[in-house]
């Protein structure tokens, strides 16, 4: 679950649906005492915008008599710090801020309290102090945790809006983004913070640029630039920047992404409420990306208005190029009493990719009708049971499946989902695979499932007398020699979750 601190932060940068968001615990700031706590760190300045600190408790039993108490003396000279919770759940007495946590009745959920934070107006860049939080849980102990609220130099970066782009399958684009400082301190340093979909490929790796290496978004990757932009200034990035549309593009399409800026120290304190950082690898080799001009850095400097910063790409895809998916079934010879192991699914005949992200909104999903006398003693995990889609994962036993993957299948890649058939009833029965593509040759997006099952019980499990022989949809036949890439990723996307850390979801 998002936070809602975080989730706030995010939506000001326009990219709160790509990530799920856990706060950082620096190494000096340990929770102490039983319970696992965590809080995260700010930077404000005067004039700037709100920000907020999210205290979260976890593996606590719930009860009426939580108690959070949060000690705001080392930050009152210089920050309004306040707590955001509905009236009556918290109360103060001078620096001291008292939170009793009702008990929701939804499970276990994490405790939270939310608190915002602004700069007061005598606030000075490089003020410092912690907020230290104290928790008090009966039946699950008590632990403590410090916050640092630290006060910065505030400038005002801001970009355009949006850039739009034209292309064609295989081509290069150039992608001019600007950076404007609209205040009257001078910016010293930028982070380029770019997320894009699979149309959107950088079209060279900068050593001062490093990139997404999991499950973030198709293409993401963050520029560091010690440029100073000084007061009312602007630069932008050299003419080498670009975005490569993939050759197997569908077109015409669309696609889209964002690049947002950051100052160095915004920058960090994003780092460590997100875990945006474990997913991005070495920087490239193909030289400097360049934003000038350059110079020392001095003191941490914080926007004072981060809603701004962002640029929507959106780019178009002309030309005409599209897939054809071709269904493929299965012929099975067996006895009855026999269980057969019994393969179908599609393969990509191109030359466009297919799957989520190679075009907006198209997907294969398929149906498996099975043939009557038979039952399905085993399914994969990638289908579910019903074919409405509403029943569980590799659930053995139904008559049909919704099978479907995530990831993208290029041209010549085969996609198979793989059953084990018990033969019940002797005769020849027919079932059914069938697709949902959108492609442009729905001629070949059925194919059939024959079972031809002789009479007298088979004396063994797993082996079938005939063993299965894939049948394609329409007139167009097997490809041979495609081992290519199985994808069978699991339904829906990943969460794969570390101590205090919440990876991207796919």
């Amino acid at each position: 679950m998002l936070k809602h601190s975080t989730r706030r932060w995010l939506a000001g940068l326009g990219v709160a649906g790509a990530l799920v968001a856990a706060s950082a615990i620096p190494a000096s700031a340990a929770p102490t005492g039983s319970l696992e706590l965590n809080a995260n760190d700010v930077i404000v300045a005067p004039g700037g915008a709100t920000k907020w600190v999210t205290l979260s408790a976890l593996g606590i039993e719930w009860s009426d008599d939580i108690v959070v108490k949060v000690d705001r003396s080392e930050v009152a000279g210089f920050a309004d710090v306040r707590s955001t919770a509905p009236a009556g759940v918290c109360t103060e007495a001078g620096v001291i801020l008292t939170c009793r946590v009702p008990d929701l009745g939804d499970g276990d959920p994490p405790v939270q309290i939310e608190l915002s934070v602004r700069a007061k107006d005598g606030a000075r860049p490089d003020q410092e102090g912690e907020l230290a939080f104290t928790v008090t849980a009966p039946g699950s102990g008590s632990g403590s945790f410090r916050s640092t609220v630290a006060v910065g130099e505030g400038v005002d970066l801001a970009a355009a809006y949006s850039l739009k782009l034209t292309g064609t399958p295989g081509g290069t684009l150039k992608a001019p983004l600007t950076l404007e400082n609209r205040g009257e301190t001078a910016a010293r340093g930028a982070v380029l913070f770019v997320s894009a979909s699979y149309g959107l490929r950088p079209s060279q790796r900068y050593e001062n640029c490093r990139y997404a290496s999991g499950a973030f978004k198709d293409y993401a990757f963050v520029c560091t630039f010690d440029t100073v932009i000084e007061s009312h200034g602007a630069a932008a990035l050299d003419s080498s920047f670009g975005f490569t549309v993939p050759a197997d593009s569908w077109a015409p399409t669309a696609y889209s992404g964002s690049a947002f800026w950051f100052t160095p120290a915004d920058w960090e304190e994003y780092k460590a409420q997100t875990n945006v950082d474990d997913d991005l690898g070495p920087g490239g080799t193909d030289g400097r990306l360049e934003l000038r001009p350059v110079t020392t850095r001095r003191s941490a400097q914080t926007d004072v208005d981060p809603y701004d910063n962002q640029t929507w790409i959106e780019l178009q895809v002309t030309g005409d190029q599209r897939a054809d998916v071709a269904a493929l079934g299965a012929k099975v010879d067996a006895r009855v009493g026999r269980t057969v192991p019994v393969t179908v699914g599609y393969v990509n005949h191109g030359p466009a990719a297919v799957g989520i992200g190679s075009r907006p909104g198209v997907e294969v999903s398929t149906t498996v009708t099975l043939p009557k006398g038979v039952t399905a003693v085993r399914a994969p995990k990638t289908c579910v049971s019903n074919a409405s889609g509403e029943g569980e994962p590799g659930e053995p036993g139904a008559s049909a499946y919704r099978c479907s993957l995530i990831g993208r299948v290029g041209k010549g890649e085969k996609v198979e989902f793989a059953f084990t058939l018990r033969i019940d009833k002797a005769g020849s029965h027919t079932g059914e695979v069938r697709l949902r593509t959108g492609d442009e040759n729905p001629t070949n997006d059925t194919a059939r499932i024959l079972v031809n099952a002789t009479g007298g019980q088979g004396g063994g499990n797993d082996d079938g007398d005939g063993g299965t022989l894939p049948i394609t949809g329409g007139s167009t036949g097997l490809i041979a020699g495609v081992g290519g890439l199985l994808l069978v990723a699991g339904v829906g996307g990943y969460v794969l979750t570390r101590r205090r850390r919440t990876r991207f979801v796919a």
